[in-house]
């Protein structure tokens, strides 16, 4: 239509699993096949997208299979075109910064994954850069768009919890080793040199999701472990894996809430989904999975006396209740994605930032000095 803002973009590093599925099909293409993001005017926002990357074939492969998108192997190229005013990075957290580095310099919006770096100096330092560029600039913090995450915030927002005193999350599963069954998880997340490891991994979701729901996280404590000393890569040849698989963190937030996290890729699940979230509240506690999400109430609450010798006469689940779905929920990575291109068209409010990226940076780095010191660690704010 005439009235339809079109808006370029170059996506980097989409051949992978997260880049593929959740940005490009679920996100990007998703919203042009709904005719795009509506906008306040009535005009309606509709990506148009390029795919660059540095394996030809894959390229080719996801061109056709989304109507022959145009691709590209240099992104120096691509930049230099005024067609395409945003810059999507998704590729290892190693190549991030470079790229991120030159799109801004080329003077386009950006839109990244985390972490935003492999360091705080960098991820500070792509920060002041795009302000002084004065471009728009988002880092995706997806799991504030998950159902179940929503349904909790909603209940913090009506005072469901009273004051929190507790909030404890388990995430992860088994990650086959690749001997005998194909891993779900790519190798480089188990090598030290391509940016791997579970705390550059998951801590970044974690400072964003404390940060937005619990208060400003002022206290980090951590301990992790490599569990699984030996993988088999992509081609079936063993690797030695030199960073962690499992970590143990514990922070503290400036409201005196406690949030203990466990992430792990040598877990069996024994839960109600691959993430769950308890919060703990004097009027009630709440569990949430990644759409669901159960509450207790301080008047449902059972009385259990500890009574080791005969069998437990409570069934602790029958005292929770489901919330249900009152809306319709979009994909959570989508739901950022309208947001993002709303802030780049229309200037609508965006705090998920490279400020906040660096954030999750930052505390990355400080869980990993909190492990080597065996110690609490100050975490001290950005200015």
């Amino acid at each position: 239509m005439v009235d339809d803002i079109r808006i370029g973009i170059i996506m980097n590093g989409v051949t992978g699993r997260m880049g593929r599925n959740q940005h490009l099909e679920r996100s990007l293409m998703a919203l042009k096949q709904e005719g795009g993001v509506l906008t306040k005017t009535g005009k309606r926002i509709v990506p148009e997208v390029i795919l660059v990357g540095r394996n030809s074939q894959k390229l080719a492969e996801l061109s056709e299979k989304y109507s022959r998108l145009p691709w590209s192997t240099d992104l120096d190229s691509v930049l230099s075109d005024s067609k395409y005013s945003i810059y999507f990075d998704t590729q290892i957290t190693g190549l991030r910064y470079d790229s991120v580095k030159k799109a801004i310099l080329a003077g386009k919006h950006i839109y990244c994954e985390k972490p935003s770096a492999s360091h705080l100096s960098q991820a500070l330092e792509l920060y002041k850069l795009a302000e002084e560029k004065k471009i728009k600039h988002g880092v995706v913090q997806d799991k504030l768009w998950l159902p179940g995450l929503l349904k909790l915030s909603e209940l913090i927002r009506q005072d469901f919890f009273g004051r929190i005193h507790e909030v404890r999350g388990e995430f992860g599963y088994w990650v086959f080793t690749g001997e005998f069954e194909l891993p779900q998880r790519p190798s480089w997340n188990y090598k030290k040199s391509e940016g791997g490891g579970i705390i550059q991994d998951m801590v970044c979701h974690w400072r964003y999701l404390i940060d937005n729901l619990f208060g400003t996280v002022t206290d980090i404590n951590c301990f992790a472990m490599t569990h699984i000393p030996q993988r088999w890569d992509e081609s079936g040849k063993p690797y030695v894996c030199d960073v962690e698989d499992a970590a143990y963190t514990t922070f503290l937030t400036d409201r005196g809430i406690i949030c203990h996290f466990n992430s792990s890729w040598c877990t069996r699940v024994h839960r109600d989904d691959l993430l769950t979230v308890q919060i703990d509240g004097m009027k009630g506690s709440a569990v949430a999975g990644l759409r669901e999400c159960y509450i207790q109430p301080a008047e449902g609450t059972p009385k259990p006396v500890w009574n080791p010798d005969i069998p437990q006469p409570i069934n602790f689940y029958e005292g929770w209740m489901k919330v249900p779905d009152r809306v319709n929920y979009d994909n959570a990575f989508k739901a950022q994605w309208k947001l993002f291109l709303l802030h780049v068209v229309e200037d609508f409010p965006f705090p998920w930032d490279l400020l906040a990226g660096a954030k999750g940076v930052q505390l990355t780095e400080l869980a990993y000095q909190s492990w080597q010191e065996r110690r609490w660690v100050k975490v001290p704010p950005l200015k």
